[in-house]
């Protein structure tokens, strides 16, 4: 069994075997990704750390489908799909995987409440008062219900941060992906980001993570290392009961 992966016997959410990223420029190769193994489980909370440039951007955005791996495989939910077309692959995102961005990606001149239903406004199956009924779920689930109608140029980072938040959760994802949710925040607004992000995994959400700051990183259940576009070392977070036995 490969390192990385868990012991458990249940299958994995997430399974990557031998991923591979490399991009070619004027002629040369960047290794970006130099075979990675990695499994996830439903309700795990994953830490990718590293340092700038290991490959830990590219890694979420294969894991996000934002990308597709030059080598290997990839299967989500049992399902591969590293070698999907487009379409498919904008389907699977849009229901299968929650995006937690550094920059917010809030769309200004939308409301609150209007950010937050826009990603289910692509799901045919949804009717209108079953959009409305999640997002006021999720913006709730936040802490943002009070907030709705306002736009967010009027919320602080931090709020603007628990917005995207709750757009992530309202599509009931498999898995949230945040691509460093505190690196535009301040200590305050950040630790209060990593505290929500600690009750949704307390309440079931499968959360991976790709963070450079090692404080957060000890939040997780798990933290991989990336250097040079490889996994080189793997924690798990000590619970006092390990410290006990």
């Amino acid at each position: 069994m490969n390192p990385t992966e868990p012991a458990s016997a249940s299958p994995s959410l997430i399974h990557l075997d031998g991923v591979k990223k490399v991009f070619l420029t004027d002629e040369v190769e960047t290794h970006a990704l130099a075979g990675i193994y990695l499994d996830v489980r439903a309700g795990e909370y994953l830490a990718i750390a590293g340092p700038s440039g290991c490959g830990k951007s590219t890694l979420l955005s294969i894991l996000g489908l934002l990308d597709s791996p030059s080598e290997g495989s990839y299967r989500l939910n049992n399902h591969q799909v590293a070698n999907l077309s487009f379409g498919e692959r904008a389907r699977i995102r849009n229901r299968e995987i929650g995006f937690i961005f550094q920059s917010f990606n809030l769309i200004g001149d939308l409301t609150v409440s209007e950010n937050v239903e826009l990603p289910l406004t692509y799901r045919s199956e949804l009717s209108s008062g079953e959009r409305k009924k999640r997002t006021s779920e999720a913006l709730e689930r936040v802490g943002m219900g009070h907030r709705s109608r306002h736009l967010p140029n009027q919320l602080s980072g931090g709020q603007q941060q628990r917005v995207a938040v709750a757009r992530a959760l309202a599509g009931h994802p498999s898995v949230l992906l945040a691509d460093e949710p505190t690196g535009n925040l301040d200590s305050r607004n950040g630790e209060a980001v990593m505290t929500l992000l600690d009750e949704l995994h307390s309440s079931g959400a499968t959360i991976c993570m790709v963070t450079h700051d090692e404080r957060f990183a000890r939040c997780a259940d798990r933290t991989v290392h990336l250097f040079d576009g490889r996994v080189v070392d793997e924690q798990h977070r000590e619970t006092p009961a390990a410290l006990i036995a």
